[in-house]
């Protein structure tokens, strides 16, 4: 604890004072010496000047140019070095008598090898050292003619030899050691020789002969890894290879610190030294690496007297330190660092010689992460030997016990390699360079790394302004006395966080900020000295007043000096996060436009858009005004009413985020740009999402086409009428009635009635829906007239009732200026057309409270509505804040999760008055107050906008397509319960995409406006609903799904939100009972007191049920498994007959050759996993399976499929169809007792081996069954989905039953494993049914599940939570998890509360402040694609849809008409009225199953399903179906 307090003070208080500067114990004492210097320098040089000179601008210059001397040096020698340190060049000094020393401790090393056998099969093969090699440098010269090309022949052909000779010398040389890794995608015209060795350090090359190394060639040899395990490698005898191991008898992991040498050569002359660049690949899921290879014949060095200079590699420690530290905030994510940072691989291409090499140069320092993987590749291209090797290495486990080994351990060599001078060679000038005896670790803790250059000239620019503007501020007299030393401690760090910043975004924070201050403050000075008369005074205040602006400017002042106090507290966010803010307050609350967060482009997009709007409407309206008389409102004027109507309908329909629309252009104009690689498993796995979010899109601005001429004709035409001029003041009378009236009808009688407790009084809903009373949901939700009539009141509000309301305070102001009307009147249309909750609140009072009670005051009702709109705001979030102040810190249900939480809550009540001012600051400026450490005390946090996050964080699921195929088959990543039901939530957001704007407008959720925030509550699923942004006809939304399985605290909250009240009957300390339908007196005063209240019950969506049965019950039995196994054989036997390419198979020689042994008369597999238990064909007498005894179980099944094909085939028992059957149904159980480890009779064993069949894994083990690879098809459309179905099936004695059961299931059921990508896009796409075999490895458990999954509409409960707890909370959990640093997973700030249901809020936090399964990108949901919503207002418009409309009255009326005139029936009767027709095998719905039926995800269906009977009517002929037997009644 004292450590941890410690470090905070350090890193946390006086980090934040200084701008990044502190004593760092794990720093040597020059980079410490030289930051304490640099401060000093940057705090002492400004005052120095100051009180030495005299206040002029002398002081201004020599300040600015040092500061930009010293800058523009430091960034220019940083960004150097590092470019060095990236070329990787190492110069390594060595005198003769090493060099000696070093080949006898070589020679006296040979003879290491020993010999390993093969794991797979008899046979060993020879073990060594592995060969190191290192690239051709650039400057090497080949000769020319044919010296060249006898050169390149003996370089490959020593190379080969000495990669296949290696078992005759032992030499084991140390050197730096490297990690390497490499992408295989780069590389696939290669030879790769893959092993299948165990997690160790494993070479595999092919060696292309035997000879004896030559003591000329002097290759040397790299220790890269020593172990005491042995290692087991596989060889090919057709391709002779040879399996080198990479070991050393010591048994210790420590030696891997070896050193990368060279040796020169006689036979090689050259001019200069070579150069080897180090280049750094990115590492591979999280995975690295602990070897190098070496090979000087790849390289050329110099030997001449005098110079002993040697180039190698060099260790890359700081690279890789990053990587771990991605790796581990990154674990399962398979991250890739940016090309800038790691570099990419090298390429040297000569004349003759072509080499690649990619390459990890690390130490054990950076090792002590754990698992490390690497991959070292060599490719030498000779213009006539071709490719020559590819050099791969396997895993190896780093345990800790290893890495730790003491350095003493290693031998004489290492110690004497250690002894080498290295330095990296760093250039002045072309011919003039230094060396460096550092290394990158060193230059990352002297100074922050700028990778972009434009980053550098930033930093520069930044430091030479704070040295203008503070400058500026010191020579004008701002600050005396100590106030002088202050400012320039504040000056010092914001140009010492430039330099050492510890972050890219927070370096340019402080000097942003101090930037703004001093130019705010110059200006507010320079104004406050110039204010003549000309005042500008709202509700009788001068705004611009000398005072006020003096005032202001001191306020500015004395902010600037608190700059340390400000950055400690954490009072001013990231400079991104704050222009977000900025951006978006401004956009909401001058231009009316939505929240514009969603990512710092959104916001500048949505501020621009607005900008443009108002200055395309500005000079319209100023052109108007010109010529604008007291009882006669000009045409022009008319125009822009008419243009700003239809221009803020527009607006409020686009969301703020332009991505959609700029894919939805780039489709239309680039459609054929995107490549599809055929050869790519997931490229038929599409996402729908992306294309419906395009349509939706397109839709809306084809109707906004047409709606906006429509809206700014008919608008024009009303103001142009001069009724809002002759009809005054009865018109805004009528008009303001109306709008309180509609607006209380639809924004608070209704939803109190609607809602679960109305007004807390009533136990149940006053308006139910038809599914209230319902146990279990069946269908879609039915449309209730509640529903349209909120609809519509709805639509008469938004499109009606506020634009006339506008337009009529518009026509009677002609003295205010053009670029207000113009703001004002886009602010309000544009809020009103998005959220009109409560507008008509904010209307009703500034038009009473103006108009009657402070008439004198009104500065125009245009700008009073505009000013009230904003203070407006502001107030609801004190009163939201005050609400969680007040429920949060009640005595009476406190839950003090601490001791500190005991101590804080008498604490705070002195405090209130300054917990109210804190509330009135933060709701001014929209922070969220969050309890100090899950308190009592409130501390106001840093400004955000209303997405609240910074980073855009959502889930990535772990499957199959982002993991490495070798840690699927070895440690199955992923499969952990949250990682699989996050798919769950996932098809809920997609779900609610569909659903969730047309449900609002239906009113299911009550009131809501932007930031609002909602739980979702099933039986397993609880999911928090962010709304981010709220436009006309379209919500962002973000979910967060909670664990299936909480915690205790997650648990008792869900209980209480779940568990209801009605039951009661409590009041005070006695029990008299309740009212009918009415709460207890408890229970109304208990819900009064809650941060959340219970919405809707019955809340109707569709998803899927989740039923799970344990494996191993299930297959406890012996008979069960045999069941298991017959239906695996009989499911094989189907799906090979089935297939198209059956007579492809038959007919194929490699397999017929292969299964040519089965076909003999007394064949028998004795295979000995084949078990009597479980195999219904075994045979005792010969103990095992012929031929017979399969024909005798399965002959049956074989005949009758294959009688169920088009073509039928000779299935008789000699048959080759029965051949090739039985080949595969024995191939897929030797598969599954291999997978079982030969122990099916165990049932963990069982289920092992069947969960490794069903995902996929099949290993052919048996020389009998490499037939299968002449077609893989076989296996992966035969006996993978026979192994699924067997699953599912179930008793099928008759052949006729189970071949319909398993066509049914093919069409119906989707069966595939979790991790499978397929998995994930069948439920994305709504399949009706899935199954899964899933294994379960979290916290201790084992066990294997079956989960099914059916498709149907689920019940959730909608509890609406106080937007301001939410925000509250956290902040505070980011307050206490990254400043305090507290990492204690019982901490009391997360402790169920079940008043404000603290532990589920912290939960759903961004990771690693929260745990959610899943968290969703920002998502849009539009009102188009809800069905029921477009069957009360109709589809959306366009000029197809309104052709379409007038054929078919067209066509109506002719046919009404007919018949009128030939039967004299009525035109309903003849249009079958009553029956709805079709054509056809058509069918037909009414009106309610057409309102009841939904679409969700893309799959559309009937609600109800119908009576239909085949007939064989004519095509033409109409087929009337009655109403009654849709299903509706």
């Amino acid at each position: 604890m004292g450590s941890q307090t410690l470090q905070i003070l350090r890193q946390g208080v006086w980090a934040s004072i200084t701008g990044g500067w502190y004593y760092d114990p794990h720093q040597n004492t020059f980079v410490n010496a030289l930051h304490l210097y640099l401060w000093l320098f940057l705090l002492c040089f400004p005052f120095t000047l100051y009180m030495a000179l005299p206040p002029t601008m002398v002081i201004v210059g020599i300040y600015c140019g040092v500061i930009a001397g010293m800058f523009l040096l430091l960034k220019t020698v940083n960004y150097r070095l590092h470019h060095a340190l990236d070329e990787g060049e190492v110069v390594e000094h060595r005198a003769k008598e090493k060099e000696s020393n070093r080949t006898s401790s070589e020679g006296a090393n040979e003879g290491d090898a020993t010999r390993q056998e093969d794991s797979n099969g008899p046979g060993s093969v020879k073990a060594s050292s592995c060969n190191v090699m290192q690239p051709i440098s650039r400057e090497q010269d080949w000769g020319r003619g044919e010296r060249e090309d006898v050169k390149s022949a003996n370089l490959v052909q020593r190379t080969s030899s000495s990669l296949g000779a290696g078992r005759n010398s032992g030499r084991r040389r140390t050197g730096k050691k490297r990690a390497s890794s490499f992408d295989a995608s780069r590389h696939r015209d290669y030879v790769s020789l893959r092993g299948m060795a165990k997690p160790r350090s494993a070479v595999f090359a092919a060696g292309g002969g035997e000879e004896e190394w030559s003591e000329a060639s002097d290759l040397s040899c790299a220790s890269s890894l020593q172990s005491t395990q042995s290692h087991h490698f596989s060889t090919d005898s057709s391709s002779s290879t040879t399996s080198h191991s990479c070991h050393s008898p010591e048994g210790r992991y420590r030696a891997l610190k070896v050193k990368g040498k060279r040796r020169t050569s006689g036979r090689t002359p050259s001019t200069g030294s070579a150069k080897t660049h180090a280049r750094v690949l990115s590492l591979d899921s999280g995975t690295a690496a602990s070897a190098c290879l070496n090979d000087p014949h790849l390289t050329r060095s110099r030997n001449t007297p005098g110079n002993e200079d040697t180039v190698t590699f060099r260790r890359e420690r700081s690279t890789f330190r990053r990587q771990a530290v991605r790796r581990r905030h990154n674990a399962g994510s398979n991250p890739t660092p940016p090309s800038s940072l790691i570099g990419s691989p090298l390429r040297y291409a000569d004349s003759g010689v072509r080499v690649s090499c990619a390459c990890w140069l690390t130490d054990m320092e950076g090792v002590r992460e754990g698992t490390l993987c690497s991959v070292c590749w060599v490719i030498v291209k000779d213009r006539d030997m071709g490719f020559l090797e590819l050099l791969e290495q396997q895993d190896v486990d780093l345990s800790p016990e290893l890495q730790d080994a003491p350095l003493d351990l290693e031998d004489q060599a290492t110690a004497t390699a250690h002894q080498a001078k290295q330095h990296y060679r760093f250039w002045l000038l072309p011919y003039l360079w230094v060396g460096l005896h550092f290394d990158r670790l060193t230059l990352l803790a002297l100074f922050d790394r700028n990778r972009e250059v434009l980053e550098n000239i930033l930093s520069v620019v930044l430091a030479v302004l704070v040295a203008f503007l503070g400058s500026i501020l010191l020579v004008g007299g701002f600050f005396t006395d100590i106030w002088v030393f202050q400012f320039c401690l504040v000056i010092a760090s914001c140009q010492y966080s430039l330099l050492k910043g510890h972050n890219r975004i927070i370096a340019y924070s402080r000097p942003i900020y101090f930037c703004l201050c001093c130019v705010l403050i110059w200006m507010l000075d320079y104004v406050s000295d110039r204010t003549g008369s000309a005042r500008f005074t709202v509700y009788g205040v001068a705004v611009t007043s000398s005072l006020v602006l003096s005032s202001a400017r001191d306020l500015i002042i004395v902010f600037t000096l608190c700059f340390p106090v400000v950055f400690f507290v954490g009072l001013l966010p990231q400079v991104n996060t704050f222009i977000m803010y900025l951006f978006e307050q401004l956009d909401i609350h001058v231009f009316g436009g939505t929240v514009t967060s969603t990512s710092l482009l959104s916001s500048l997009y949505s501020v621009l858009r607005s900008a443009v709007t108002v200055a395309l409407l500005y000079g319209l309206c100023y052109g108007a005004l010109k010529t604008w008389e007291p009882q006669h409102i000009p045409v022009l004027f008319s125009l822009f009413c008419g243009l700003l109507v239809a221009v803020s309908y527009h607006l409020s329909r686009q969301s703020s985020d332009p991505s959609v629309l700029i894919s939805l252009v780039h489709s239309k104009l680039l459609p054929n740009m995107k490549d599809k690689n055929s050869e790519d498993p997931l490229s038929e796995v599409q996402d729908p999402l992306p294309e419906k979010l395009r349509g939706s899109v397109s839709e809306r601005l084809h109707s906004d086409l047409i709606v906006c001429v429509v809206i700014a004709v008919l608008y024009f035409a009303i103001h142009v009428s001069t009724m809002f001029i002759v009809l005054q003041p009865f018109l805004s009378y009528v008009l303001y009635s109306l709008l309180g009236a509609v607006g209380l009808l639809t924004h608070y009688l209704l939803p109190q009635v609607r809602k679960q407790l109305p007004w807390y009084c009533f136990s149940h809903p006053l308006l139910k829906t038809r599914e209230y009373y319902q146990f279990e949901v069946r269908g879609a939700a039915h449309v209730m007239w509640f529903e349209k009539l909120h609809v519509w009141l709805l639509f008469l509000e938004k499109n009606i009732l506020y634009p006339l309301v506008i337009l009529n305070v518009l026509s009677v102001l002609y003295l205010v200026g053009a670029l207000m009307i113009t703001v004002a009147g886009l602010k309000l249309l544009r809020s009103s057309y998005s959220s009109p909750t409560y507008q008509y609140i904010t209307v009703l009072f500034t038009v009473l409270f103006f108009t009657f009670d402070y008439r004198n005051l009104s500065e125009t009702l245009l700008l009073d509505l505009f000013l009230m709109s904003i203070v407006f705001s502001k107030l609801w979030e004190l009163f939201y804040k005050l609400c969680f102040i007040y429920t949060y810190i009640a005595p009476w249900q406190i839950t003090w999760g601490s001791a500190f939480h005991a101590f804080a809550q008498p604490f705070a009540v002195p405090h209130s008055a300054m917990l109210f001012v804190q509330a009135v600051v933060s709701a001014v400026l929209s922070t969220p107050l969050n309890p100090f450490l899950g308190s009592a005390i409130f501390i106001t946090s840093y400004v955000r906008p209303v997405k609240f996050w910074e980073r855009d964080y959502n889930t990535k699921r772990v499957d199959h397509s982002n993991t490495r195929l070798a840690s699927q088959l070895d440690r199955n990543p992923g499969s952990d319960d949250n990682n699989l039901n996050s798919i769950f939530y996932e098809h809920l957001t997609r779900s609610l995409q569909h659903s969730l704007c047309g449900d609002l407008l239906l009113g299911r959720w009550g009131n809501y406006t932007t930031g609002d925030c909602f739980i979702l509550a099933s039986d397993y699923l609880n999911a928090l609903v962010h709304l981010v942004e709220i436009g006309n006809g379209l919500v962002t939304f973000q979910l967060r799904g909670l664990e299936f399985r909480g915690t205790y605290c997650q648990q008792r909250e869900v209980e209480a939100i779940t568990e209801g009240v009605e039951e009661d009957e409590s009041c005070c300390c006695c029990e008299p009972g309740h009212l009918p339908h009415v709460l207890s007196f408890n229970a109304a005063f208990g819900q009064r007191w809650l941060a959340w209240e219970v919405l809707v019950t019955k809340y109707v969506l569709e998803g899927y049920s989740i039923t799970d049965n344990s494996a191993a019950s299930m297959l406890q039995v012996f008979d069960l498994r045999r069941i298991l196994t017959t239906y695996y054989v009989k499911g094989i036997i189907y799906y090979v007959i089935a297939s198209t390419k059956l007579e492809e198979w038959l007919a194929n020689e490699t397999m017929r050759e292969g299964l040519k042994a089965c076909g003999e008369r007394n064949y028998v597999d004795l295979d000995p996993t084949f078990n009597p238990n479980i195999d219904q064909d075994y045979d005792h007498r010969l103990a095992g399976i012929s031929r017979d005894s399969f024909c005798q179980v399965y002959l049956g099944w074989i005949q009758y499929c294959n009688s169920r094909r088009a073509k039928p085939l000779d299935s008789e028992k000699d048959s080759s169809l029965v051949l090739l059957c039985f080949g595969l149904c024995v191939l897929g159980r030797r598969a599954l007792g291999t997978a079982a480890h030969h122990m099916s009779s165990n049932l963990e064993s069982f289920l092992y081996g069947l969960h490794a069949l069903f995902k996929g894994d099949f290993r052919i083990s048996s020389v009998r069954d490499e037939w299968i690879f002449a077609d893989m098809e076989l296996l992966r459309k035969v006996v993978v989905p026979g192994i699924r179905m067997s699953l599912k099936l179930h008793q099928y004695d008759e052949p006729v039953v189970l071949f319909q059961a398993i066509s049914s299931h093919q069409q119906n059921l989707v069966i595939a494993h979790e991790g499978d990508p397929a998995w994930r896009s069948a439920v994305l796409s709504n399949s009706p049914s899935l199954l899964a075999l899933r294994h379960v490895l979290d916290e201790g458990t084992n066990e294997y599940k079956i989960i099914v999954l059916n498709r149907r509409y689920l019940s959730f409960r909608v509890i609406k939570v106080n937007k301001e707890c939410v925000r509250g909370l956290w902040a505070g959990q980011q307050q206490e998890l990254v400043f305090l640093r507290n990492r204690n997973p019982e901490r009391g700030s997360i402790q169920n509360a079940k008043q404000a249901l603290r532990n589920m809020i912290n939960s759903s936090c961004d990771q690693p402040i929260g745990y959610p399964i899943y968290v969703s990108p920002l998502t849009t949901s539009y009102c188009n694609s809800h069905t029921q919503l477009g069957h009360i207002l109709g589809g959306p418009i366009s000029i197809g849809n309104i052709r379409n409309l007038i054929v078919s009255t067209w066509h109506r009326l002719r046919k009404g008409c007919g018949a009128g005139c030939n039967s004299g029936g009525n035109i309903e009767d003849s249009d079958a009225g009553g029956l709805s027709c079709t054509s056809g095998n058509g069918t037909g719905l009414s009106g309610d199953s057409q309102q009841s039926s939904v679409s969700q995800g893309g799959l559309s269906r009937p609600a109800a399903p119908l009576a239909y009977q085949p007939h064989n009517m004519s095509e033409h002929q109409p087929t009337c179906i009655s109403p009654l037997h849709t299903g509706t009644n």
